[in-house]
């Protein structure tokens, strides 16, 4: 367990954050190598050095330690979308291409962040709250990214086209997650763009 050392001279402030940190990266890990059934209290105390004390001043329980990795993931995600995107031409389909193969690259270049932003958000009722949380900040910024290159589309359209590519994407993710589609990521974004495009 920590040593009463360890945080000496460090503020309280800190001394707490930099726990839940530890805490995060350490669930992070656990459950994304081994899933749900390997996620304790214990497993996660373990893993960091850290006693039960330090766990509950951050967390009620696992559930919420499992939504703050969620939230880390899924924060890292976006930073690397809207990063593709913004150095992709300005054009609907070039914005869409790096887009579409920015989430497909950062979820299988460490299948843990697939594990748990697709893979196990289906089984796990806290991974399935926050991936819904997900779909509609998803099928928000698909609108704006929308109504921003065509000002003139319909509505109603719009915001069919947005939900069809929202649940499209996801389904996309967990398929290629699990090697149904192959290995050849160039090849799946440019099957998936010709029939978002279509």
């Amino acid at each position: 367990m920590s040593s009463p050392t360890r945080w000496a001279g460090v503020p309280l402030t800190d001394r707490r954050a930099e726990r839940r940190e530890l805490l995060i990266d350490a669930a992070y890990r656990l459950f994304g190598d081994g899933g749900e059934a390997v996620l304790t209290v214990r497993s996660v105390c373990r893993e960091t050095g850290l006693n039960s004390r330090y766990f509950y001043e951050s967390f009620a329980d696992v559930d919420e330690l499992l939504g703050a990795v969620y939230d880390r993931v899924s924060a890292e995600l976006a930073q690397v979308v809207e990063a593709a995107m913004t150095a992709a031409e300005v054009s609907l389909r070039a914005r869409t291409r790096a887009g579409m193969a920015a989430v497909l690259e950062f979820s299988s270049t460490d299948p843990r962040r697939g594990r748990v932003l697709f893979t196990d958000a289906r089984a796990n009722p806290v991974l399935t709250e926050r991936r819904a949380a997900t779909q509609d900040l998803l099928r928000e910024a698909v609108l704006t990214e929308g109504w921003r290159l065509h000002p003139d589309t319909d509505p109603v359209a719009a915001m069919v086209g947005a939900a069809m590519y929202t649940g499209a994407m996801a389904e996309l993710a967990q398929q290629w997650l699990t090697g149904h589609l192959g290995d050849d990521l160039d090849a799946v974004v440019d099957h998936a763009l010709a029939l978002v495009l279509r």
